[in-house]
Formats: C-alpha cells, structure tokens, sequence
C-alpha cells in the first residue's frame, strides 16, 4: 500500500518553514535567526538582518503580518479618517483623496499596518477618538483639518496618537504633515500677475486652514504688486463640483472684468473653465485659470490645466513616518513639504 503524501508538509506553513531552512542555509545562520530578522528583532544585528531581508526576497518569502499579529495579540491597525460635510458631502472619489488614501495605505502596508477607512462627521472631528478608545486602532491620521482646529488640540491633548494632514498654523498642539499653502497661493499669483492679468478671482473657503494659508500667500503675491485684495473678487466654495457648479454658474456672469482664477483645486479650476466657456469666455485669452493640487486628470483636459503641484507621493510616507514616531514615544514636529507651481496652456 503506497503512503499517503502528509498533509502537513503541503500545507502553507510547513512550505513556509522549509523556506525559511533554505534562507538560513543560505544565509549561514541558524533558522531561529532567521526568524527574529524577518521579524526584526534587535537580537539580530543589522548586517545579519539586511543578509537575511535580501535573500528572502530572492526566494519570494513573505511574512504573513496578520497572521503573526494575531498570534502575538498585537494591534497593528491605524485609522484613517476623512471627515465629511453634511452640507456638501464632498465624496471620497475626489481625486486628491484618493491619490492621498493611496499613498498612505502603501506606506502603512511598508511599516506592516493595516488600515482601517472612515469618516466623521467634519463639524465632531473628536469622534475620530472613538478608533483609538475601542481598540479598534492604535492611532489616527487625519485628512484635513476642516474647521475645528481647537478640536485636533484637545484630541493631542489627551496624548491620542495624531497626525493630521494640513497646514502649520499658531498655536497648533497636534502634529501636521502638509503642503506649503502660503507658498503655493504666493506663487500661483505671481505667475497670473506677471502675465499682465489683474482681476484675480480666488475661489475656494478660506474658513478652512489650508485654504485660509493659501489666500494669505495670494494677498501676500497682490501686495508685493501695489494691489488690494478685493473681497468681491473672492469666492467661498465648497470642494464638492456639483455644488461649487451652481455657485459659479450665479456668480461668474456678474464679474465681466476677471481676467484670471486661481481655483483652491483642480476640481473647482475645470468647474470654472467649464462656467466661463459656457459664457463665452476664452481659457486663457480671456481668463487665466490655475489649480491646486496637479491631480493626473489636470494634464490631460483641455486646455492642460496650470496648477499648484503637491507631493502626494511623498505626503503618506512622512504621514506614517510622523506617527511611527510618536508610536515610539517620540515627539514628532510639524513638518510642511515644499510645493511647485506646474505652467500648463490655461494661463499661457
């Protein structure tokens, strides 16, 4: 009678462990050392460590975290949260959230965290505590710091883990990782002031942070060129398209003399190209358009659209790296990235 192949050694984890012999023999180490590098032990030093990291991507190893989490009791999930407004409900399908989801949830899946995706409602951004006090996550990172700043201070505070998508602003208790808003207004102006243009439309709701420090970079980029700032010639939008549609549709007619926009997003500046051209108006003989934000969809409308790039790609790593730090009982400061203004055929 033939033998029976052993279950056993088909299963996962026994192909597992004989991958984990060969990585050793490899490696010339014993398996338990291999173990506690793959596992980043500081049993292990780091030339061992790195060894043993190479040759187990030769050999296609994974380490199954979730599995080695559960079996550990650890809770390896960080709740990301993105706040919503009732009036507006911007969607998550905006395509800056997205592109930020995305380059948070790789950098979590690097560190080997889960992600847990939720929203609060924007006016309670204190309901993002509710994660961490249930243990559903070790800490939070939020996405923008809507109108409720004194709430992300009492959240820090109370030592919650917290990072917070953003701008720096005064008197800021919580850590912040954000683009440089006050520069990017500051640039996108100068560009629209030297192209000659002098009715500046600045769309977008400065009651937010970071629209407030992009309005105080574009007032900065008016009073280096002797001008004003003139609030008729600013709009409070909400990001949600629709909703910013019908406002635009009421109130770009009755302002005849713009001869340029900056828009708080690329959503909103396509809105107003839309808007303008359904008047009659030309982009960019009539009416110079930027954005904020260069989101991939503002290269490819027509016209390519001028607009504020911000380093998303960059943005979820130092999100993480931020919040790993006060994971390990660091102080983590605020830091703001540098951003570039990125001239398409919109304003030139």
């Amino acid at each position: 009678m033939s033998e029976r192949p052993s279950k056993k050694a088909n299963s996962p984890a026994e192909q597992r462990r004989l991958q984990m012999a060969d990585i050793a023999r490899l490696a010339g180490v014993s398996v338990s050392t291999v173990s506690r590098a793959l596992n980043g032990s500081s049993l292990v030093n780091d030339e061992t460590r790195t060894r043993v990291a190479e040759l187990a991507r030769s050999l296609n190893y994974s380490i199954n975290l979730g599995a080695q989490n559960l079996r550990l009791q650890k809770n390896r999930t960080v709740a990301v949260v993105l706040p919503y407004e009732a009036s507006s409900r911007q969607h998550i399908s905006d395509p800056f959230f997205l592109a930020l989801i995305g380059s948070i949830a790789d950098a979590l899946t690097d560190q080997g965290y889960d992600m847990l995706l939720s929203r609060v409602d924007a006016e309670h951004l204190d309901l993002a505590a509710q994660f961490y006090d249930s243990g559903k996550a070790i800490a939070v990172l939020m996405i923008g710091q809507w109108r409720h700043h004194d709430q992300l201070n009492a959240l820090a505070a109370r030592q919650l883990p917290l990072v917070v998508w953003g701008g720096a602003l005064p008197q800021q208790l919580y850590c912040s990782v954000g683009g440089d808003n006050r520069a990017g207004g500051l640039q996108a102006t100068r560009h629209l002031l030297g192209l000659g243009r002098r009715r500046l439309a600045f769309l977008g709701d400065a009651q937010l942070p970071e629209v407030w420090l992009r309005r105080e970079g574009h007032h900065q980029a008016l009073a280096e060129a002797g001008l004003s700032p003139d609030a008729a010639l600013e709009l409070a939008l909400p990001f949600e398209p629709v909703g910013a549609r019908a406002v635009l549709e009421r109130w770009l007619p009755q302002m005849p003399d713009v001869d340029a926009v900056l828009a708080c997003s690329d959503l909103l500046a396509l809105q107003a190209i839309q808007v303008l051209r359904a008047q009659g108006r030309r982009v960019p003989e009539d009416v110079a358009v930027v954005g904020y934000d260069d989101m991939p969809l503002a290269a490819y409308c027509e016209p390519p659209l001028s607009t504020v790039h911000q380093p998303v790609a960059e943005a979820g790593a130092e999100l993480v790296a931020a919040l790993t730090a006060q994971l390990r009982g660091e102080r983590a400061s605020s830091r703001t990235l540098d951003v570039e203004l990125i001239v398409r055929r919109s304003t030139v």
